[in-house]
């Protein structure tokens, strides 16, 4: 399957960017200072949490070495309207090298779409994402949708490689308590080839 790669920075830019995040947790009066936080089922890993402006940020944290060892953001899409916009949130991660396929990402992403938060694929994925996401389908319902003039457009479960490979097609994952009719609802989804509900 053709894929829409994105580019990722070297890993000594993420490694500067979560020395960066470690300095400021540690430092009182900053806003990552005292952050609430959850375990993981990695010994010595905790995961440190936020929300600023319908935005969560959730950053893995190695309290025996010190270090955070990479972080996840379930971002609002600037693609989507007002309707539609509390309910999807766009994931992306940066994870140091050494702590990358260790399920850290996956464990973030179970977090949030086990709190009831439904995810959206960007318009581009790494290979690791993409793999990611076809995991976390077989415990999550996995859809695709069109993003087009801030609305969306339900296209099925399956659809052909052509269609998959347009820049406006998404995956969506539905979080924890969501079904797909109730999905479409309250996001004033329509179903391809129809006009979605007025409100």
């Amino acid at each position: 399957m053709e894929l829409r790669i994105d580019v990722n920075p070297s890993p000594q830019e993420v490694e500067k960017e979560l020395e960066a995040l470690r300095a400021r947790m540690k430092r009182r009066g900053d806003r990552l200072y005292g952050l609430p936080q959850a375990a993981t089922d990695v010994p010595g890993l905790v995961l440190r949490y936020r929300e600023a402006d319908g935005e969560y940020y959730v950053y893995v944290v190695d309290e025996a070495r010190d270090r955070v060892a990479g972080y996840t953001v379930f971002n609002r899409l600037v693609e989507v309207g007002r309707r539609a916009d509390p309910y999807v949130r766009a994931p992306h991660s940066k994870y140091a090298a050494p702590y990358q396929r260790m399920g850290l990402a996956t464990a973030v992403y179970r977090w949030g779409l086990d709190a009831g938060l439904c995810l959206m694929s960007g318009a581009r994925q790494s290979e690791g994402a993409h793999g990611l996401w076809m995991a976390l389908a077989r415990h999550y319902e996995l859809g695709y949708v069109e993003v087009r003039r801030k609305r969306l457009a339900y296209l099925g479960k399956h659809i052909d490689p052509a269609r998959r490979a347009d820049l406006h097609t998404r995956m969506v994952l539905l979080g924890r308590g969501w079904t797909l009719p109730g999905y479409m609802a309250a996001t004033g989804m329509a179903r391809a080839g129809f006009a979605p509900a007025q409100h």
